[in-house]
């Protein structure tokens, strides 16, 4: 490995951000690189490498007008954000890597030996493009070059500086995109289904900074009250390994979708308590545990009655306990909190749970959490 490649690789392991890199004809080098010197483990979270057309369609959810363009590079790198968002821990930095590339093969080529990379951040998308002379590099060496732009992408969404020396002919001139996002642009993208949530990280805990595991209370706080932040207290301490979360569906299921405004009035009372919140677009819990894996979710007695009754599912007993494994399978667990069910207190222990489902379930005791209010009695209280 040059030196100054390691250089690179080290400055991008120094930095807080955690990487999904999805690579498809090129760039295979840096994967060597990025992996071999000691701390990929803070940037890398995932790799993938959709080869072929199926895996393709597969990876991207449809099949690509062109495999090798900039929308080919720019779609990955979004799928590869919304995929580091699920995986990385709240509050650090993530990034979508984006690469797709028709180099040298073992049969000449009719078009041009070209490669496009793209980086999604939470308030950019950069995209790049090459394209290579012909006949003047063997495979290996245009991967090496191609492998070299990518450190060199992931560097700059780092936001670290490092040496680059660039093995491009005078007349090989990579053309560049940029695009920026505002924090309206990017609740928007949530709103409509271009990102599956964006992350406010409040806390100065710096104790939970390392906490893999997210402990989730979801709800609408409006507002937010300390039945709610005594709650996901006790709920997290239950869960020695977690991150305490709280999280906002912008999409509901039988209303219209919150306004970027409402949306913004509503974090700012986790800004004031310091507390993390997430707004996602999931208003369903078998979604959220896809957007949300290995994730304790904290509800209460009454949405735990929901949870298991077949009316939700279309009256269809097996439909429920199915969708439920599901969420099982991601890893997602339910603690239960005390809530009054048709004006009568319950708890887990008073509701019937299928027996494969139950090690999904676990109660909060009432002598740990009871708290009656409830954000539509606060809201009346103060004629909202």
């Amino acid at each position: 490995m040059e030196g100054w490649v390691r250089g690179l690789v080290e400055a991008i392991h120094s930095s807080p951000t955690q990487a999904v890199i999805v690579l498809a004809g090129g760039a295979s080098q840096a994967l060597g690189w990025l992996m071999s010197v000691p701390g990929a483990s803070n940037t890398i979270l995932e790799v993938v490498v959709p080869y072929s057309k199926i895996s393709m369609a597969q990876f991207l959810s449809k099949i690509p007008t062109q495999f090798t363009s900039q929308q080919t590079a720019e779609e990955m790198a979004l799928v590869a954000y919304n995929r580091a968002l699920k995986l990385s821990r709240p509050g650090l930095p993530v990034l979508g890597v984006g690469f797709t590339g028709s180099l040298a093969s073992t049969h000449p080529k009719r078009g041009d030996h070209r490669f496009y990379l793209s980086t999604r951040t939470y308030d950019s998308l950069r995209t790049s493009n090459v394209t290579l002379l012909k006949g003047l590099r063997t495979r290996e060496e245009e991967d090496k070059v191609s492998s070299h732009f990518l450190l060199k992408a992931i560097a700059d969404a780092c936001k670290v500086s490092a040496t680059f020396k660039s093995e491009l002919h005078e007349s090989e001139i990579p053309f560049q995109s940029e695009e920026h996002f505002d924090e309206d642009q990017q609740l928007q993208q949530v709103i409509d289904g271009q990102l599956c949530m964006k992350i406010y990280d409040f806390s100065k805990d710096s104790d939970i900074a390392n906490k893999d595991r997210k402990v989730i209370l979801s709800g609408s706080f409006n507002p937010l009250h300390d039945g709610h932040l005594k709650l996901l207290e006790i709920a997290t301490s239950m869960c020695e390994d977690g991150h305490p979360c709280f999280e906002i569906s912008a999409v509901n299921a039988d209303k219209p979708p919150l306004a970027v405004a409402e949306i913004k009035n509503r974090v700012e009372q986790f800004k004031k308590a310091g507390k993390t919140v997430i707004i996602s677009n999931q208003p369903y819990f078998y979604k959220k545990a896809e957007i949300f894996p290995g994730s304790a979710f904290v509800i209460g007695a009454d949405t735990a009655a929901r949870l298991v009754n077949p009316k939700y599912y279309c009256g269809d007993y097996n439909n429920m306990v199915g969708t439920l494994l599901e969420c099982k399978r991601t890893g997602c667990t339910f603690l239960v909190g005390g809530r009054k069910v048709d004006g009568v207190f319950k708890v887990l222990e008073d509701l019937e749970i299928p027996e494969v489902l139950k090690d999904m379930f676990i109660s909060i005791p009432e002598e740990k959490f009871r708290m009656d209010i409830s954000s539509t009695e606060l809201r009346k209280s103060l004629g909202l």
